[in-house]
Formats: structure tokens, C-alpha cells, sequence
């Protein structure tokens, strides 16, 4: 029988061994899978995304740049050159107000005035460092430009200011106007980014320096300063296009690029590949474990069967399933080992040969089914009369042999003799059959010369002189 357990344990083994590397092969394969994906498909993708996103938010407040910087109202306030700033503050804060700006300004270039909708700020000056990006940009050839600049006047965080020369209609430069806009949405793209594909998302001005960032990560001021991207500072502060791998402290990093002309901007999206690699990894020993407890259970299930099945087998290899005494091969064994066992402990024991009389008569006038429950009721008749140390047995057909074990003759033969009478006088047996039935026994006690054959020859041979006799007694040899 642990033949089987070990088969059941070698299948376990088995199964525990494919599940691995069933596993194993998936882990590589969705890695890969992802690696490719991120490299192909999802930052290209997400580069895109955000520029769409970021030409979205530009395009109406540019709209309104250029409506102002076109705007009749506008140039007829600047040529006039009236004192009279009040009507140039109310039409700044009714623009602001009716397209939702965070600020409105405009520069008259004559006076150098610089104005917002909440009225009259300074005079600009090329000797304030804060003011020259007015008179960089009126050096410039654009009729526009788009600016992310720290404004301490209005707040203190990053502001996309959208800056639109004037003209009147003779093509005289007559100032700035244009809007400013909070640079918030941005960060909250930037960690939706994060948060949807892991994702961090940078830009660069064109000397390296971090413009935009996501604020929940304390980011290097400038390419150079940082130790994964300085080496990649030329691929990043391109015109082009490129992706770029770096692996940098055991950690693989997928990096694209892309240049943003609309805010002379250079953007980066990175994606750290180790952390895709542990939920595949939590995943893989996910698997795992799910694999072990189904294969666990199946073990469990077939040790159960096996169990159950041995345990019917065991019963079938011990016992007659008719009677459910001991069979005959059983019985063999167990006789073996008392005749072992009685050459070093001497002790008596008798055996006893019963056969039922007149056995093929109840099977022919009543029925097999009638002659099995004769059988049973003998049987029972046995196990009630005898001792636990006894042994029982069906020899085959209607006989039945009885080893009384540390027994003499003696008090075998009236162990016998009170077997006779019950089965003689049985209700059970009488209702069963109307009538009464017999048995012939044939008893003999162990000789030291004696085997399994002998001693049991010498029983047969009593029990069938005790049948020819026809006296219904028990006959001893």
C-alpha cells in the first residue's frame, strides 16, 4: 500500500515542478510583454496624450491673446496715450473674468506701464532682471511667444504666461498684452500619468533645466545635476524625437522624449521598469500559491480515495464479505503465526471444523438468498459464543473452522457442544426456514508435530466423521 502513497507522492512533485515552470514561463512572457508594450506603445502614446492636453489648454487662451492684441478698443486706448487707466483695468478684468483667466495684462510701450485687471502694477524697466523678458521679446521676430515663468507679483508658483505684440493698423508697435495661466492642471496631468501607468513625466527648458514636475517627487534642478539623465542630455534637449534605455543601480529604465515647440520645452516620460516587474512578480507567486493548493487538494483527494479504496481492499484481502469472518487465506496466515508463536510459548490450543448439514437442500428449496442468511446467522452465533482471541474463519462453501486459542480439548469440546445447541435451536434460524438445521463439527487439539495442513486435515477428517455418523455430535480426533 505505500507503494500507492509514494506514486501519489511523485505525482505531487510532478505537478508542483510543471506549475512552476508553467509559472516561470508566464512571468517571462508577460514581462517581456510589458517591456514591449511600455517601449512601443504606452510612452509614445502617453507622450502624445500630453501634448494633446497641453495644445488644448494653450489654444483658447491664445484665442484671447490675439483678440486682444487685435482688439480696436486696445489701440485706440495706447494711441491716445490717455492717463485715464481705469477703462484699460476694466476691459483686462472683464476679459479675465469672462474667459476665466488667472491673469490679464498689458505693457503700453510708450509709457512702459505694465497692467493687470486688478489695475495698475509698475513700470518696467530693462534694468529690472524680472521685466526683461518684455524687451527680449519685443527683439524677437514673433508676433507671440509662450512663457512658464515664477511672477513673485502674482503668485508663487509656475505661470504659462501667453504673450501677443500689438500693432495698429499702420504697423506701429504699440505694446504687450496677452493672459497668464496656473500651470496646476499640468501637475494634475502629470500625476494622473503617474497614478493610470506609472509613469513620471518632466520638462526641460533648453538649458536643462526642470520646468515642470509632478511636485509629489524632489527633482534635480538640472540634467546635470541628475545622475541617471545627465549622460542623456543631449537625446533629451533634441528637436527629435528618442527613446532611450538606461539601466542605473540594478534598475531598468525606459525613457521617450519629445520637444514641445508651443512652449520651447523638452518633456521626458519615464517608466521604471522593476516596478511593473514586482506586481508581475506578486502575480507569479500569486499563481503559485493557487497552483499548490489545487495540487495540494488533488493530492488530498486521491490519498483519500487510495485510503478509502485499501481499506475495502485490506477488508476483501482479510475478511469474507458474506459472513465478515476471516477467509480462508487469511485464516492460513493467522494459524501460521500461532503455530510459530507456540513453539516458543507452549500452549493448547484446538481447532474446530464445522460444516452445516444438508446445506445444498436449503439452497435448492429455499434460495441462495435464503442459504446467505443462514450463513450470517451462524456466523453471528460464533462471534457471540466466542472470545475476541479466538479466531474465526469461512473455509469456503457452508464450513466454517474455529482456532480456540490457549484452549484444551476439554473445554474446547464444551465450547463446541454450546455452538451445536444454539444453532440447533435458533429462532431466527427456525422462522427462517420452518424447520430446524444441524451442523456436523469436527474437533482436534495441536500436536507438536503439527503444520497449517495437518492439524487442519485432522479437523476435516472429525467433522466428516461426524457427518457419516448422522448422531449430531461433535467428533474429536
Amino acid at each position: 500500500m505505500n507503494f500507492q502513497y509514494r506514486i501519489i507522492m511523485k505525482i505531487f512533485i510532478v505537478l508542483i515542478v510543471l506549475s512552476t515552470i508553467v509559472a516561470s514561463f508566464n512571468y517571462y512572457f508577460s514581462l517581456n510583454n510589458i517591456q514591449k508594450q511600455i517601449k512601443t506603445q504606452s510612452l509614445p502614446l502617453s507622450l502624445d496624450n500630453i501634448y494633446t492636453v497641453i495644445q488644448k489648454n494653450i489654444v483658447e487662451p491664445s484665442l484671447v491673446s490675439s483678440m486682444m492684441a487685435n482688439d480696436t478698443f486696445v489701440h485706440d486706448w495706447l494711441n491716445k496715450s490717455t492717463k485715464n487707466d481705469i477703462s484699460i483695468v476694466k476691459y483686462l478684468n472683464s476679459i479675465q473674468k469672462k474667459y476665466n483667466m488667472y491673469n490679464t495684462f498689458l505693457v503700453n510701450n510708450k509709457t512702459k506701464k505694465y497692467y493687470t485687471q486688478a489695475g495698475f502694477v509698475e513700470v518696467i524697466s530693462n534694468k529690472n532682471k524680472n521685466n526683461l523678458w518684455y524687451f527680449d521679446f519685443i527683439k524677437s521676430k514673433n508676433k507671440y511667444e509662450i512663457n512658464i515663468d515664477l511672477n513673485n507679483k502674482l503668485s508663487n508658483s509656475l505661470i504659462m504666461f501667453i504673450n501677443y505684440k500689438i500693432y495698429d493698423s499702420k504697423n506701429n508697435f504699440l505694446g504687450v498684452t496677452g493672459v497668464a495661466l496656473k500651470t496646476e492642471y499640468i501637475n494634475k496631468m502629470l500625476m494622473n500619468f503617474r497614478k493610470k501607468y506609472g509613469f513620471k513625466v518632466t520638462f526641460f527648458n533648453k538649458n536643462g533645466d526642470v520646468v515642470l514636475y509632478e511636485k509629489t517627487f524632489n527633482k534635480h534642478a538640472n540634467l546635470d545635476t541628475d545622475k541617471l539623465l545627465k549622460n542623456y542630455k543631449d537625446k533629451i534637449i533634441s528637436k527629435t524625437t528618442n527613446s532611450i534605455e538606461i539601466k542605473y543601480n540594478g534598475k531598468n529604465y525606459f525613457i521617450n522624449t519629445k520637444y514641445i515647440p508651443e512652449l520651447d520645452l523638452y518633456l521626458i516620460v519615464e517608466a521604471q521598469l522593476n516596478s511593473y516587474n514586482k506586481n508581475l512578480i506578486n502575480m507569479f507567486y500569486f499563481n503559485l500559491l493557487i497552483s499548490l493548493f489545487i495540487i495540494s487538494f488533488i493530492a488530498y483527494v486521491l490519498y483519500k480515495i487510495i485510503k478509502i479504496n485499501n481499506t475495502k481492499l485490506e477488508y476483501l484481502a482479510y475478511n469474507d464479505v458474506l459472513t465478515d469472518l476471516y477467509n480462508r487465506r487469511h485464516f492460513e496466515k493467522e494459524l501460521s503465526d500461532i503455530i510459530l508463536n507456540n513453539k516458543r510459548i507452549k500452549q493448547d490450543f484446538c481447532i474446530l471444523f464445522l460444516d452445516i448439514d444438508n446445506f445444498k437442500d436449503v439452497n435448492d428449496k429455499h434460495g441462495h438468498d435464503i442459504g446467505d442468511d443462514v450463513l450470517r446467522i451462524i456466523a453471528d452465533i460464533l462471534k457471540q459464543s466466542l472470545r475476541q482471541t479466538d479466531i474465526i474463519a469461512r473455509w469456503g462453501g457452508e464450513e466454517i473452522i474455529v482456532v480456540f486459542t490457549n484452549t484444551t480439548i476439554v473445554n474446547a469440546k464444551k465450547l463446541s457442544e454450546n455452538i451445536r445447541i444454539k444453532i440447533q435451536n435458533d429462532t431466527d434460524l427456525f422462522k427462517l426456514l420452518n424447520s430446524k438445521i444441524t451442523a456436523s463439527f469436527g474437533l482436534t487439539q495441536f500436536k507438536d508435530d503439527d503444520c497449517n495442513d495437518s492439524i487442519v486435515k485432522r479437523a476435516d477428517e472429525a467433522m466428516y466423521l461426524s457427518k457419516t455418523s448422522g448422531k449430531n455430535k461433535i467428533t474429536i480426533i
